[in-house]
């Protein structure tokens, strides 16, 4: 308890863990200032994880990050534990519609659709609100 973090092999090992699951080991002797930004993002990610979160609340995780590298941070939330429940918030819907199992829609704090993501994508009334077609039939 009265040692220095970095000198416990036991914080040091589930650590090791966590990057090596984000597959994050090549930047373990980095500073995190010193990383991209998608890979800071998964450091965040490993940060929470090691918390041992039963629900695990994300923000736009992509956002910030270029497309080109946005399946780095899907691919990571794919390997985690099926025991952690996650809850995205995000308006990139390519990324919804590859991860997602459930997709809830709001339109002014209040929910609009609920269903699988092929059932958001092909409700009439969700393209027509987000393709700006609402009140045109």
């Amino acid at each position: 308890m009265f040692y220095p973090i970095g000198r416990r092999t036991d914080v040091i090992e589930e650590s090791m863990q966590l990057l090596e699951m984000l597959k994050l080991t090549t930047i373990a002797e980095h500073r995190v200032s010193e990383l991209p930004y998608g890979r800071q993002r998964l450091v965040e990610i490993a940060i929470a994880i090691g918390s041992k979160p039963d629900v695990l609340l994300l923000d736009e995780p992509a956002a910030g990050v270029p497309s080109a590298e946005s399946h780095i941070i899907l691919d990571a939330l794919e390997r985690l534990p099926e025991h952690i429940a996650i809850l995205i918030i995000e308006h990139d819907m390519d990324l919804v519609f590859r991860f997602a199992k459930r997709v809830t829609v709001m339109v002014g704090g209040a929910v609009f659709a609920e269903g699988t993501p092929r059932e958001i994508e092909s409700n009439s009334q969700v393209r027509a609100v987000y393709l700006g077609q609402a009140g045109h039939g």
